[in-house]
């Protein structure tokens, strides 16, 4: 791998500890990696604030072109950023071509939006002074980015933070640090300027991070990842009160109610549960299906799920690539050993091939009760857990019981009952008649313990950044 140092200021930095990065497909090392210590964070920390000074002064429209050029390299490079993608990550070429994709379109979107942080002059009603009211950059920004998606979770910070005038810190996973670093050229030559982006893989990550968010010129901590995790780095940024951005877990419910148009239901909770082999927090991970199609709903759904070819996602025939490693894998064998155990029917899958690489065969269950653990915790894994409804307001409280709030799914053909449905469910973002709701265009984000704030859509551009007041008379 050609880029396996820390990125601080525009240069690449050795680092006597580094740490092996495998590939899920051989359970082979892929690279050593450079591992990021405080003194690390402290260069990028200098280099991040005194490179932020002239970008936040450049207009909208300049650090908009640089975007835009950013957006052009990595389309004309996409498929060198998948096959990276598929190495670290384990996830199919045509998942990953879908991600680098993605990731290259928060780019131009943000390009667009870096010229339109629109303010507002108006007329106090009472006092009649002006009211003019501005946004400008936050500040220094850390961004600690997860395995599952090695580019587009980066872009997706990225892309708003450079907009709004910012310079950023990144961390990204230990698992799949390669995509990031690989990255930086990229934007070297689409003239981000040195010390505005820094990347800094480390094996040190709760030190590394929490010295950061103890510095005073840190503004910004945006996080995506588990809950748990979100929970301790929002006790850290309350020390300094920072403006959090916090895309935490999910339990994402499907509804398929009696009427849906069954072609539909079955490609959207296939797209839901399979994208990225369902290591996703906005997979599908309880299917609630009305009893009357819930039969041929199953059936289909299995043949569907029992089609897809199980291999190295460097083949271009695979469908299912490996988890990431092999605790992911685990996990979700003892979901599976679980609901089996306690009454769940196993449709197909659900055995551990006996082979090289981190591998879990697409498994469908039905009949699963609601004390099995996959039904309240992330399967993060390509296991489509079935329950049966018949009313729907139990479906819709049965949804609602958890304290996750990411994203739903609903199928329905009648639109007043789905929109009905929609406006009932606790969550940030509802998929209706469609397995798939992230775009960056969008504002992406959770309700409850799912998260804080907003990524993509013209919001994810003002996480990073502060509104201003200014009252004047004349």
């Amino acid at each position: 791998m050609d880029y396996t140092d820390l990125y601080i200021n525009g240069a690449w930095h050795k680092t006597a500890e580094r740490f092996d990065v495998i590939n899920p497909a051989t359970e082979q090392v892929l690279a050593s990696v450079a591992s990021a210590d405080i003194s690390d964070a402290d260069k990028a920390l200098d280099a991040a604030q005194a490179a932020m000074v002239e970008w936040a002064a450049r207009t909208p429209r300049q650090r908009s072109e640089v975007l835009r050029r950013a957006w052009e390299l990595m389309t004309a490079r996409l498929d060198h950023f998948a096959r990276l993608i598929t190495l670290e990550n384990g996830k199919a070429r045509a998942d990953a071509m879908g991600e680098a994709t993605y990731a290259a379109e928060f780019f131009r979107w943000f390009a667009e939006e870096a010229v339109r942080a629109d303010g507002l002059i108006t007329h106090a009603p009472s006092s009649g002074a002006r009211i003019m009211v501005q946004h400008k950059p936050a500040g220094l920004a850390v961004l600690i980015t997860p395995w599952n998606y090695p580019a587009a979770m980066g872009t997706r910070k990225i892309a708003p933070a450079l907009a709004a005038g910012c310079a950023v810190i990144i961390k990204p996973a230990s698992e799949t640090p390669l995509t990031m670093l690989a990255l930086m050229p990229l934007l070297e030559e689409a003239g981000v300027p040195a010390g505005l982006v820094n990347v800094l893989p480390s094996k040190k990550t709760g030190a590394l991070v929490d010295h950061m968010l103890h510095d005073p010129r840190v503004r910004v901590v945006s996080f995506t990842g588990s809950t748990g995790v979100g929970r301790t780095l929002l006790k850290g940024a309350a020390d300094q009160v920072l403006k959090p951005a916090m895309e935490l877990g999910g339990n994402a419910p499907v509804i398929v109610f009696d009427d849906a148009n069954m072609d539909v239901a079955i490609e959207g909770t296939m797209l839901a549960k399979m994208r990225n082999l369902g290591e996703a927090c906005t997979a599908a991970n309880r299917i609630y299906v009305h009893e009357k199609i819930a039969p041929e709903f199953t059936r289909r759904l299995t043949a569907a799920m029992s089609a897809l070819m199980v291999g190295d996602g460097t083949d271009p025939s695979v469908d299912v690539g490996p988890l990431v490693n092999a605790a992911t894998r685990d996990k979700v064998a003892e979901f599976v050993a679980d609901a089996l155990a306690k009454g769940a029917r196993l449709e197909c899958g659900g055995v551990v091939p006996d082979v090289t690489g981190y591998f879990y065969p697409p498994t469908v269950l039905s009949n699963v009760p609601e004390d099995a653990d996959c039904v309240h915790d992330e399967i993060f894994g390509p296991v489509a857990a079935i329950q049966t409804f018949t009313d729907q307001e139990d479906v819709i409280t049965r949804a609602n019981a958890t304290e996750y709030g990411l994203v739903a799914y609903v199928f329905s053909g009648d639109f007043k009952r789905a929109l009905q449905a929609c406006e009932r469910l606790d969550y940030g973002m509802v998929g209706l008649n469609r397995g798939l709701v992230s775009d960056p265009a969008a504002p992406f984000g959770g309700t409850k313990q799912s998260g804080l704030g907003r990524e993509g859509g013209h919001e994810g551009m003002l996480e990073f950044m502060e509104t201003q007041y200014i009252s004047a008379s004349w």
